[in-house]
């Protein structure tokens, strides 16, 4: 009997191995389209409005009037940084302030021309961000977007493909053992 369980669960642990490795590229893509679908509006607003900034237009045109709490809204956010990486306009606060991110963040776009990734300026406060260089190195621009409803989603998909997962193994071995039973004519 021992023998045949390790029989059964060998000729099945290939399969084992292709439901888990399905399961984890279905979550990474899905996860991906995500994340990735979260920067669009903000890399649209803060290309537009490097352009804006660069042809001349005065910020109180390009930057968004208003002052969104980057802790709590989902609201995307406008912050224009000067060449030294000082804020000096901006529609979204933490704290009562503008957010500046790291050194890093302002060299990368300088040498790229833009960056985008996701910023954490406190605990529990996670954005995803898109800055762009001004053309003619005049500044800045960034544009952020709180990440608390994708990474709800993120959570929510990770839990139903987590589940699936576990459910397909479990039937896929039933029915291994079950057909190695008919195989074996149940002796």
């Amino acid at each position: 009997m021992k023998a045949r369980a390790s029989r059964i669960f060998v000729a099945w642990l290939p399969l084992a191995v292709a439901i888990v490795g399905i399961c984890a590229l279905v979550y990474a893509v899905v996860q991906q389209d995500y994340r990735q679908s979260l920067n669009d509006p903000q890399i649209q607003m803060a290309e537009d409005a490097a352009q804006a900034v660069a042809h001349g237009e005065p910020l109180s045109s390009v930057v968004p009037a208003g002052n969104i709490d980057i802790g709590q809204s989902l609201a995307p956010y406008m912050i224009v940084y000067a060449e030294n990486g000082k804020p000096v306009a901006y529609s979204g606060t933490l704290d009562g302030a503008a957010p500046v991110p790291p050194a890093g963040v302002f060299s990368y776009a300088n040498e790229h021309g833009s960056d985008r990734l996701t910023w954490e300026p406190q605990p529990g406060v996670r954005t995803a961000i898109d800055i762009e260089r001004v053309p003619g190195n005049v500044g800045y621009v960034l544009v952020g977007r709180n990440m608390r409803e994708v990474e709800t989603r993120e959570s929510d998909l990770e839990a139903m493909v987590g589940i699936g997962m576990i459910v397909i193994l479990a039937a896929s071995l039933v029915v291994k053992i079950f057909a190695d039973g008919i195989l074996e004519g149940w002796s």
